[in-house]
């Protein structure tokens, strides 16, 4: 490790026991990669150096159970800083910090606590006091975990309050929707059953229309049968006379004329007017004709059976 990024050093050649001592080593960047190499290597001293943040990967370095971070120029710490879950000892004396990650309530091993010589948030340095002997480091470190925790567990009911919230706006919103759609359905029904109770009248009226137009129309055939005045007693229909019955009653009364002509210039004394001589004559020259042809169909017959 270079003495900037710590390549170029050899780690191995630092460790003595569990101790690994990269103090003074003007570093600007931690080796992770290396001190993952190390996991007997529990006690890591980081001070006097010129650090200003720590890699995410740092906090994989689980195995570590002391560490020294002072005078270095951190400005904050890795948001997952609390897996360091065995940390026992924490050195942070003259650094640049002024708050610590939440995460850092997950520390449940850490005994041992330095943050003197750091820009805290008043009320954090107020719970974090002194750290001028053993036993004000080891409160320090009892009552920041108590402060960090307690600050965990609000902003976990913050998130819950705040999941609640989102649930119930969720459900005010599908019970919104469902109210929606309930009335839109209850309008798509009374839609329906209107269009069908205009439908149902407009059949009633077509209907009745109907009725009353066979009805007009029977009347008015009962009317042409019937004679204008209805108080009269219905009288059988007239039949009115065919053409042929008309053509046989004329001729009936010519024969009888002619009959009575014939008989008056026969029987009476007119048979020596001019005009019944004619009569006469004709009369006589049609009964000849047919003699004359009723001789000749005999004759005809005859031939006919020889």
């Amino acid at each position: 490790m270079s003495r900037g990024s710590g390549k170029g050093l050899s780690l191995k050649d630092k460790l003595d026991g569990n101790e690994l001592d990269l103090s003074l080593c003007d570093l600007n960047e931690v080796p992770v990669r290396e001190l993952a190499a190390l996991p007997k290597a529990t006690i890591l001293d980081l001070s006097c150096n010129n650090l200003i943040s720590l890699p995410s990967d740092f906090c994989s370095l689980m195995h570590l159970v002391k560490l020294d971070l002072s005078k270095n120029r951190l400005q904050q710490l890795p948001l997952d800083f609390g897996r360091l879950v065995n940390l026992q000892h924490l050195d942070l004396l003259n650094n640049r910090l002024v708050t610590l990650p939440v995460s850092f309530a997950q520390l449940k091993n850490l005994k041992w606590l330095d943050l003197k010589d750091n820009p805290l948030d008043p009320v954090l340095a107020k719970v974090a006091g002194d750290c001028l002997d053993e036993k004000q480091c080891k409160q320090a470190a009892v009552q920041v975990l108590q402060h960090m925790k307690a600050i965990q567990s609000e902003q976990d009911r913050q998130r819950q309050r705040k999941l609640q919230a989102e649930r119930e706006m969720e459900k005010k919103r599908e019970a919104e929707q469902r109210a929606k759609e309930a009335q839109e359905k209850e309008l798509r029904k009374r839609e329906k059953a209107e269009e069908k109770e205009r439908r149902r009248r407009e059949y009633d009226a077509q209907k009745a229309a109907k009725q009353e137009m066979e009805k007009k129309t029977k009347k008015e055939t009962v009317h042409t049968q019937k004679p204008a005045s209805t108080s009269r007693p219905p009288q059988p229909p007239r039949h009115k006379p065919s053409w042929s019955r008309s053509v046989l009653r004329v001729l009936l009364f010519v024969l009888f004329c002619i009959l009575c002509t014939l008989a008056a210039c026969k029987l009476t004394e007119l048979q020596h007017q001019p005009l019944c001589i004619s009569v006469n004559t004709l009369y006589e020259d049609v009964v000849a004709a047919l003699q004359n042809h009723k001789t000749l169909q005999n004759m005809l017959q005859h031939n006919s059976q020889q």
